[in-house]
């Protein structure tokens, strides 16, 4: 695998089943409470990039033609340094590997890069969804927990979380580790 498709992983989020619906805006407390679906390490031969987490309202993900039918969290704890542009080039390569055309890449990227910060080891990037929206939340040693950013845009929040989630991932053991297959 090449270093900048790992690095494309690297950019945390998540789906599970829920009982909240799009008029019902997921916050960052309803968040906090969910359970977790699965859990995966992502590694590349010997450096480990990042610790995921996938949550939802009722500890499941429910498995759908939609990545995002219901609201989810995916909580990424990095565990190396990982410059903004390294996570948009990253999620650039992605999104081309799964089939993106290039015109639908340039706009949802566009609309990350005010969004995504750099990360250092130890540093959490969690990406919360009600299944068509989504809010982006940063924390770091130094401060407590920020929002960075919102989604409102349904196809980029599907084509977000379908870097991990999606049937046509470049990561499908990862994929079946997140949405609790494993267990």
């Amino acid at each position: 695998m090449k270093a900048k498709g790992l690095l494309g992983l690297c950019l945390a989020l998540a789906v599970g089943s829920a009982s909240a619906t799009s008029d019902r805006p997921v916050s960052y407390e309803g968040w906090g409470q969910w359970k977790v679906v699965g859990e995966a390490q992502l590694s590349w031969l010997f450096f480990d990039i990042y610790r995921s987490q996938l949550l939802a309202p009722q500890g499941t993900y429910a498995l759908s033609s939609d990545v995002s039918p219901h609201p989810v969290a995916l909580r990424i704890e990095y565990q190396r340094d990982i410059s903004r542009e390294q996570l948009l080039e990253a999620t650039l390569d992605q999104w081309e590997k799964m089939g993106i055309d290039k015109e639908t890449r340039s706009r949802w990227i566009a609309k990350l890069y005010d969004i995504f910060p750099s990360v250092a080891d130890g540093h959490q990037l969690i990406y919360v969804t009600d299944g068509s929206s989504g809010s982006f939340y940063y924390l770091n040693s130094d401060k407590p927990m920020q929002k960075v950013g919102r989604i409102e845009d349904e196809s980029l929040n599907d084509g977000f979380l379908s870097i991990w989630l999606g049937n046509n991932t470049q990561y499908p053991k990862l994929r079946a580790q997140l949405i609790g297959m494993n267990r």
